[in-house]
């Protein structure tokens, strides 16, 4: 029997192109009796780390290398060359030294390399070689494609060239047989060429996935990876099913002739040996000043904080201040701590918006020293062992929350204090979740939307869950997957695909700290927005032992910054909110009233209602809310017993009066992870320590650690004289509310930056909304839901103003302005001119704006867009007038600045300049109200100065606000009734013929998208028109995060208001007959709403005279449709 070793393997992490997942890889060699495997992904080490762990798991040799691509010229050069844009090339570390070089490679090939592939050059491979095997890879490599070119010459002279790179032997010919014709040309001549320059030969299979059945569900992924259906003859695909891990007997069997490649195999094989060190921390120094030690440091900065932050520091604190610096210390973590200190310091001197604290770190009296954090841990009870543990080493975790939009600038700067090649942000990969899965493959195998929707809706809602959860889950899921072969195709290779990385992208808060230069240690690449990013994920980051801070942008951070700016700017108050009240009245009877729109961790209907009912009187009582409001606690009823609790309705009940000084804050009920420690503490005799891996072995259900540590506590217990019963008592109810208990010291965090913003709201409520508004002005369901609200409060929005507007929303009086940035067309250059021209004073008039700004940048297109948006209504002149002189206005200023720059203006004086005749305003009146709403809508997205609803909002206070399910409030499936007015209307033929209508409706707080069916259509299709005020009832229905209404009903609001019926009558419509049965109905239908028949095909309109006009109810409108068609009859 040969030996034989896979050096060519591509798995998942050769994205959208590779089936195979690590894990299976691994398993079916040591299956196969194999020593050893290669992974040799497509261009990236994604995998490398996840790889080596699987192959020690499995007692298997690891070959860490990469199919990388390689330039034919410069990797500077963004050109193809010789026909090609790269060649492929395959590496594979042969040592430590040689994994480094890898990485380096790797790395530069995203970040100086990158056309259309990352690549690499051979000079760049000359530089960095040592310790690398190559082969010279697929049909796709340099070697092969230039024999296949039919030029021997230049292919030898590649191969030449090759040797002198990596040395003679360290590089090897790749011979493959998947059964190509092109494989079956080329070998023979790459034999040839390897014996003649006396060059290794390797045989290798290019692995994609791991058994030959895997093709299909390979070929779907090459399908869903370049957008295209199997049935596509014009694509991407593999020439054969032969892509698999074959055994050592198949490869022996395709190469007879050449036993020595496949002894070479296992040559390599041992050769390799790299090594990844786990458990190691590599955690970098801080630069401390000259004769310090970060310890000594780190004790410095917190004994000068103790005067500020405790003015009357006694015995407490510094107890607790030494035993934490003496666990830091020697877990070797001060240099994190001055680290964090550091970037949080830059943070607040460049008044960038910092949180309070996230996580356990706020249970840190250190960290609240450095302001790291914000919350008393002592005053709180914020235990420092729920945070960093002395009795289980692990790297602090300390999150911090930054205004989202200035997040950027705290990674430069950590760059710039550490290196740029010491810092990076952190992979992370996206996968295909079930649904996604099965949508993904159905799109692929060209199945029906509709038959698609179909079986991914009856996957459950279950956070995570799998296909083959599922199909256990569901029984229509079960049911459909037995009897129908298409369903059934679909998940089985759906279920193949599940869980396989879709994407790359980067992790939103992770950030690498490295001690020396990651260019050798980590590969690196390029993120969409320009910063370096590693190419392992978070988990396999912190694995081999690097520093991984989490960094978030948290937008609430940002409208709180710009709320204190506008504040400031608007009112003279300078507001330092980490010294405001924590029990303002004002404040907490806000929340009491559930006005919670716009407050942090608040706005949901569930939270909302639970405020009201907890009814807070200080900041302190929002901590509970975060734990609260969860699903376990609301299922188990610890919700009504803590409220109940709270407003003396429930007697706290306490299994023992140890319990009571614990619990009392929390009526009894034990709600935080805290408390379980405190109670294995104080009733067990625990260290807190120790108290802490009781509590994550309760969360983590581990039975046998339970059991030992049951009967620890219950001797603890003894000790204390606590009865046995009364111990197994507490226990098991530690054990259950160990699934539920929250981290109290996040609680706490969270609870204080809801706090801060509520009382924003309650003090300055047109500055906070402003700021709000302008947190999310690129979602336009959001502002228009934050307009709603700022109405409904009496705060007016004002339109655009050239005069007045910022570049975002901004506060005049009580009202809010619109910002310009917001208008269409404005760009970022427009505003600039606007606001530098204004600043040597307002404009006075059309002409005077068009005269002092840059008509370069503000055309006739923007100056257009700005007059229908109401930034000109303080003229005083109609905008009627306005866009009919627009033109006239823009081309007058153009021509004066031309003259002026010409020299040909003023030559007389500057008196003559300027009294060149003023533009000539016609008399017009003014536009419809409906039309410049609909103006507003089209230049800003929203309605500004009023709604085309307005008149409609008593019927629809009673309805759900479209606003509410597209928080997601709603769950699939649920009835709903909306009403709204309808801006887009497109009615498509369905496969049998019958017409259905796909609906954008909009009320005063957002837009959705509702689906008419054919049975729905045919009753409600005269109402299926733009700018009709519609009712819809229906149901939700929730598809990859995108909620849309299936309308069950429509009809039209406030019927009376229709003002005009028309009939859309065709060219062979045009009879006596049919002219004489509408004036039957016409007559049996009388009323007052005029009727106009469209002649569709003469493109006129006919007025109809009163005596022929009708009552427009649905026994009328069925009528006439029944005459003319469905669809026929509109109502304006």
């Amino acid at each position: 029997m040969s030996e034989f070793v896979h050096l060519h393997t591509h798995s998942e992490y050769s994205l959208l192109d590779g089936a195979g997942r690590v894990a299976d890889l691994v398993r079916r060699v040591k299956e196969a009796g194999m020593p050893a495997i290669a992974l040799t992904d497509h261009g990236n080490m994604y995998g490398a780390v996840e790889f080596f762990k699987q192959a020690r798991k499995y007692g298997i040799r690891p070959i860490i290398g990469c199919e990388v691509y390689i330039s034919p010229r410069s990797r500077f050069d963004k050109v193809a060359g010789e026909g090609e844009a790269y060649y492929h090339l395959v590496l594979l570390a042969e040592t430590q030294a040689g994994y480094s070089q890898l990485v380096e490679l790797v790395s530069r090939a995203y970040t100086e390399g990158f056309y259309y592939k990352p690549r690499i050059d051979k000079a760049l491979l000359a530089e960095h070689h040592e310790g690398l095997i190559g082969l010279s890879a697929c049909i796709a490599g340099e070697i092969p494609s230039l024999i296949l070119k039919g030029d021997m010459a230049a292919a030898e002279a590649a191969a030449r060239e090759y040797v002198e790179i990596f040395g003679q032997d360290n590089f090897f010919i790749e011979i493959q047989d998947h059964g190509i014709p092109e494989q079956q040309q080329s070998n023979p001549l790459l034999v040839e060429l390897a014996r003649k320059l006396q060059i290794g030969l390797v045989a290798t299979n290019d692995i994609h996935y791991i058994d030959r059945d895997d093709a299909d569900a390979h070929d779907v992924l090459l399908c869903i990876q370049t957008g295209k259906c199997v049935d596509d003859t014009a694509r991407m695909r593999f020439p054969s099913q032969e892509f698999y891990l074959k055994t050592r007997d198949e490869m022996a069997a395709l190469f007879p002739e050449y036993p020595e490649a496949l002894a070479n195999t296992c040559r390599i094989a041992e050769r390799c040996n790299v090594e990844f060190e786990f458990g190691q921390l590599h955690l970098p120094d801080f630069p401390v000043p000259a004769g310090e030690t970060a310890d000594g440091f780190l004790q410095e900065l917190c004994e000068a904080a103790l005067a500020e932050r405790y003015p009357a520091a006694g015995p407490e604190v510094r107890e607790r201040l030494e035993y934490e610096l003496s666990v830091i210390q020697t877990m070797g973590f001060s240099s994190y701590f001055l680290i964090v200190w550091d970037f949080v310091k830059f943070a607040r001197e460049t008044k960038i918006p910092v949180g309070p604290g996230r996580g356990s770190a706020a249970g840190s009296i250190v960290a609240y020293l450095l302001k790291i954090t914000n919350i008393d841990p002592l005053k709180y009870g914020l235990l420092f062992e729920r945070f960093l543990n002395p009795e289980r080493v692990t790297m602090p975790d300390i999150d911090i929350d930054f205004c989202y939009v200035r997040r950027g600038k705290i990674i430069e700067y950590v760059a710039a204090r550490y290196g740029s090649d010491h810092v990076a942000q952190i992979i992370t990969f996206g996968t295909m979740a079930a649904r996604a899965a099965i949508r993904d493959v159905g799109r692929a195998l060209g199945v029906s939307f509709g038959e698609v929707d179909r079986i991914a809706k009856l996957v459950p809602t279950v956070l995570n869950i799998t296909l083959k959860d599922a199909l256990a889950m569901s029984q229509e899921l079960k049911r459909l997957y037995d009897d129908d072969p298409t369903a059934r195709k679909v998940l089985d290779i759906a279920m193949s695909l599940e869980g396989l990385p879709r994407h790359a992208s980067t992790h939103a808060a992770g950030l690498v700290i490295a001690k020396d230069s990651l260019n050798c240690q980590v590969p690196v690449q390029n993120s969409a927005d320009g910063f370096i990013t590693t190419q392992f994920d978070k988990d396999c980051i912190e694995e081999i032992g690097f520093l991984k801070m989490d960094l978030l942008g948290l937008r609430t951070l940002t409208v709180i910054g710009d709320t204190i700016d506008l504040v400031r700017t608007h009112r003279g108050i300078d507001i330092d909110i980490d010294a405001i009240p924590l029990e303002d009245p004002a404040t907490c009877t806000m929340l009491s009233r559930g006005e919670t729109v716009g407050v942090f961790q608040m706005e949901s209907a569930g939270m909302t209602n639970l405020v009201k009912e907890l009814r807070p009187e200080r900041f302190d009582d929002l901590i509970p809310l975060v734990a609260l409001y969860r699903p376990g606690p609301l299922n188990s009823g610890m919700v009504e017993d803590f409220v109940r609790g709270r407003h003396g309705t429930r007697k706290s009940v306490y299994q023992h009066p140890m319990l009571e000084p614990i619990l009392r804050d929390t009526f009894g009920v034990i709600l935080y992870q805290e408390q379980v420690m405190q109670i294995a503490s104080v009733m067990g005799g625990f260290t807190l320590g120790q108290a802490d891996l009781l509590r994550r072995a309760m969360g983590k259900k581990k039975h046998d650690v339970l059991a030992a540590q049951r009967e620890r506590f219950l001797a603890g217990a003894s000790e204390r004289g606590v009865s046995l019963a009364v111990a197994n008592e507490v226990f098991s109810l530690m054990e259950k509310f160990a699934d539920y208990g929250f981290n109290k010291s996040h609680s706490a965090a969270y609870a204080l930056v809801a706090y801060q913003t509520a009382y924003l709201k309650a003090y300055y409520p047109a500055e906070f909304m402003a700021a709000m508004l302008s947190s999310v002005m690129g979602e336009s369901d959001r502002v228009g839901y934050f307009i709603e609200e700022c109405r409904k409060h009496g705060i007016k929005i004002l339109p655009p103003d050239v005069n007045r507007s910022s570049l975002s929303f901004s506060v005049e009086e009580s009202a809010i302005r619109f910002g310009l940035a917001g208008v269409k067309n404005v760009g970022e250059g427009a505003i600039e001119s606007i606001v530098a021209a204004r600043s040597a004073g307002e404009f006075k008039s059309l002409v005077d704006f068009c005269e002092r700004i840059d008509m370069r940048l503000v055309n006739k297109r923007v100056l257009e867009s700005l007059i229908k948006a109401g930034a000109f209504d303080w003229t005083g002149l109609r905008r009627s007038q306005l866009l009919a002189v627009c033109e006239t206005a823009v081309d007058l200023a153009v021509a004066r600045q031309r003259d002026k720059n010409n020299g040909q203006i003023g030559l007389f004086g500057e008196e003559q300049m300027n009294s060149i005749d003023e533009l000539r305003i016609p008399n017009l009146e003014e536009l419809p109200k409906a039309q410049i709403l609909a103006m507003e809508k089209e230049m800003t997205g929203f309605f500004v100065t009023g709604h085309p609803l307005d008149a409609y909002r008593s019927q629809l206070s009673g309805v759900s606000k479209i606003g509410t399910i597209l928080s997601k409030e709603c769950t699939d499936n649920q009835t709903v009734k909306i009403g709204g007015l309808i801006t887009t209307a497109k009615r498509l033929p369905t496969k049998n013929g019958e017409t259905m209508c796909f609906v954008s409706l909009e009320d005063f707080t957002g837009v959705v998208e509702v689906i008419v069916f054919p049975r729905t259509f045919e009753r409600a299709s005269p109402f299926l028109a733009p700018d009709l005020p519609v009712m819809v009832s229906g149901r939700v229905s929730i598809t990859d995060d995108k909620v849309k209404v299936i309308a069950d009903t429509v009809s039209p609001i406030g019927q009376q208001q229709v003002k005009e019926v028309r009939l859309r009558i065709r060219k062979e419509q045009e009879t006596p007959d049919t002219f004489e049965r509408l004036k039957q109905i016409f007559s049996e239908c009388k009323g007052e709403t005029v009727v106009y028949l469209q002649l569709v095909d003469q493109n006129r309109t006919i007025r109809t005279e009163k005596n022929f006009w009708i009552n427009p109810n649905a026994a009328t409108i069925k009528k006439m449709e029944a005459v003319l068609g469905s669809g026929s009859v509109l109502l304006a």
